[in-house]
């Protein structure tokens, strides 16, 4: 069972591995829900988790807000992924959007160019498509070979126990073509019945595990 930690920073990194955590998804500014870490908070985390053998994917997103990028955020976030890669980060999280809440494909091709040979997770992003637009995108994302989706399976703030229903219908329509990772009120108190019910190898979550005096 892949644990995937959201940390903020390097600060909780120990910790959680320590108690259990095998995969880092390295933010900053989680109160916005997650930007680009700096360089030297990069250089620390990759240095500590390989000698844990813990890997890193590190999100790319230059600001907090919506999901629709301007050409210079995404010039913003094609230089950060190659920065990533030249440190050697696992892996990326990213996730562009147009006004109409379908993938901004012109930007995604970009980033998933400059991410060639890395593993690459579509973020919650997906969670602001329609349905429809949902499970076009599971289609889209795996012909271009993206690893997972990350989704909470409903808006935000949702019991994850209430979206468990259609996270699987998700994951029966992806069919192995990509991996549905849930996320999204998933803790160390329910993430046992969520893995039950979704079967699933992957969780996400700041609190996947349980941190001392957390």
């Amino acid at each position: 069972m892949i644990k995937e930690f959201c940390a903020e920073n390097f600060t909780n990194i120990p910790n959680a591995i320590a108690s259990g955590a095998n995969r880092i998804e390295l933010c900053d500014n989680l109160a916005v829900g997650g930007t680009t870490v700096s360089k030297g908070v990069m250089v620390e985390t990759l240095a500590y988790c390989s000698e844990k053998q813990v890997p890193v994917r590190v999100i790319i997103r230059p600001r907090g807000g919506n999901f629709v990028y301007t050409d210079t955020e995404i010039k913003i976030m094609e230089a950060d992924i190659y920065e990533a890669k030249q440190l050697g980060v696992d892996g990326i999280v990213i996730g562009c959007l147009n006004e109409n809440n379908w993938i901004d494909e012109e930007a995604m091709n970009i980033l998933l160019d400059a991410a060639d040979g890395m593993q690459v997770t579509f973020h919650m992003a997906f969670d602001q498509m329609s349905r429809d637009n949902q499970f076009k995108a599971i289609d889209w994302l795996s012909k271009r070979h993206v690893d997972r989706i990350l989704t909470h399976g409903g808006m935000s703030g949702t019991p994850i126990e209430k979206n468990l229903e259609y996270i699987n219908d998700l994951i029966s329509y992806a069919n192995n073509r990509i991996i549905l990772l849930p996320g999204g009120g998933i803790d160390y108190k329910n993430v046992d019945s969520v893995v039950s019910f979704l079967q699933v190898k992957e969780v996400h979550g700041t609190k996947i595990v349980e941190l001392p005096f957390s």
